[in-house]
């Protein structure tokens, strides 16, 4: 198993993903895809919409966190 894949499972899966709140499915969403922090997102968040769960409230959410 993966390192990635083994800390990921670990980790707080609550309605916030680095201090964002973006609801539980987003989060989860964006850690199951080996996200783990905002600066480890696509430079094009919309890349992310393909992930069930991560829909345009949590994207635009992520887009105002990252400035």
């Amino acid at each position: 198993m993966q390192v990635r894949a083994l800390v990921s499972h670990h980790l707080d899966r609550g309605d916030r993903f680095d201090g964002v709140k973006i609801g539980r499915p987003a989060t989860g969403a964006l850690i199951d895809a080996g996200y783990l922090s905002i600066s480890d997102l696509p430079s094009d968040l919309h890349d992310l919409a393909s992930l069930h769960g991560v829909g345009p409230a949590a994207l635009e959410r992520l887009a105002d966190a990252r400035g």
